[in-house]
């Protein structure tokens, strides 16, 4: 099969869990057989043209549709939530060749794009709900348009050209990465096609690294507790918590540091968390690391450097990082949202706290850090899952029988 993989953007020093989908799978289903590339915009990227990991990515110029946005305003758009147009995009993906099916990794104008694409060209398309769609708190889907309040949006019409709003009610099949929002997805669109597909991760990659190299070079004490996170520095993933509890995490374990690796998505809170940290005179107790190239080993090590791993989001629809803190052997911290509670089972693999509630936080790292051997417990527990049930060779398979039951049933071939 011939599958294009369609996104937002796609690029290396703005890396998330959708990109780490895309080519972990692409990479497998070229050795598979089929064959498939990334077409995206140019957003956050500094080249239209390249090949990662085997992987070629073709990036095309864009636009946002607004009277009055202010430059600011596209690069925090370009950053999260910013729903842009490419009338270049939709002249590739119409010309190329041999195509077979569409797999769309975003919504809004640009899965509008491939849906009107694929339409055209009577082939079928999947669509991925990586960040949520149903799923999503209010106040989370308002920052997504918050940049570009004050200016005057003129692209609906675009929107309907390409049937914008129609991206999810026409697709062959919807693939939701969590649970909850598989559920939420289903209930809203009961006739259609909704399959639970989560997230995968390369437990080889993980399984080892330099922990006491990455302390060293990033200045980190060796006898330091180290607690790290891995997310995108955005209210969404909520590193506040941690660096503000970070006083009464010290009373319980006077060794405890914070380690927050993430490209910064929402420079004012990026701002709020290194304000929080001087305010508190805990500076050497906690580092910041704004954004890691997905593919550096300093990743990897950053994983085997820490002692126990917290994901403290307030909306989480997977949480990929889980799986590569299992698959490094870390026991597991991490808020009851979204997707979590369905593949971290509290007690067994991981322990669950609610994310608006510190005190729940502390208790479930006092627990944690006063029970050394359950702690082992937990992460052995938790690599033995990541191994067995969520690795990107059995994520991919069943991602291509998908495709090749969507492109048997399809009706009309060209």
């Amino acid at each position: 099969m011939h599958i294009l993989q369609v996104a937002r953007r796609f690029a290396k020093n703005d890396w998330g869990g959708t990109e780490t989908v895309m080519l972990e799978t692409s990479r497998r289903l070229l050795a598979m057989g089929h064959y498939t590339e990334v077409f995206c915009t140019t957003a956050t990227a500094d080249r239209d043209r390249e090949v990662i990991d085997g992987v070629h990515v073709r990036r095309y110029p864009y636009f946002y549709p607004y009277f009055g946005l202010k430059e600011e305003a596209k690069r925090v758009l370009d950053k999260k939530g910013g729903s842009p147009f490419s009338f270049a995009l939709l002249k590739a993906l119409k010309q190329f060749p041999d195509l077979d099916l569409i797999h769309l990794h975003a919504g809004n104008r640009i899965g509008g794009i491939g849906r009107y694409v694929a339409m055209k060209r009577q082939v079928p398309y999947v669509i991925s709900l990586h960040g949520g769609v149903f799923d999503v708190p209010p106040e989370e889907a308002e920052t997504w348009t918050a940049p570009a309040k004050g200016a005057i949006e003129w692209g609906k019409a675009l929107g309907w050209w390409v049937g914008s709003r129609r991206v999810l009610t026409d697709a062959a099949a919807i693939l939701c990465v969590g649970y909850q929002e598989k559920v939420m997805t289903q209930r809203r669109l009961p006739e259609k096609r909704v399959i639970h597909l989560p997230n995968g991760v390369d437990p080889e990659r993980f399984a080892n690294g330099d922990g006491q190299g990455f302390r060293k070079r990033y200045g980190i004490p060796q006898d330091a507790y180290v607690m790290l996170t891995v997310a995108r520095i955005d209210s969404q993933k909520n590193q506040l918590l941690p660096v503000r509890m970070l006083p009464e995490l010290l009373k319980v374990h006077p060794r405890t540091h914070v380690l927050l690796i993430g490209n910064v998505t929402n420079a004012a809170y990026h701002a709020r968390v290194t304000l929080a940290v001087r305010e508190a005179r805990i500076e050497d107790h906690v580092t910041i690391i704004p954004g890691l190239d997905a593919g550096s080993r300093d990743l990897v090590d950053a994983y085997h450097a820490a002692d126990v791993f917290l994901l403290p989001s307030i909306h989480e629809p997977f949480g990929i990082v889980i799986l590569e803190a299992w698959a490094a052997g870390l026991p597991v911290l991490a808020s009851r949202v979204g997707g979590i509670p369905h593949f971290v089972s509290d007690g067994e693999d991981g322990l669950l706290f609610e994310s608006d509630d510190p005190k729940t936080f502390l208790d479930a790292f006092r627990a944690l850090t006063q029970d050394p051997h359950r702690a082992r417990a937990l992460a052995r527990a938790g690599q033995r899952k990541a191994c067995e049930h969520f690795t990107w060779d059995a994520v991919t398979r069943k991602l291509a029988a998908i495709y090749e039951e969507v492109v048997h049933e399809y009706p009309v071939r060209k």
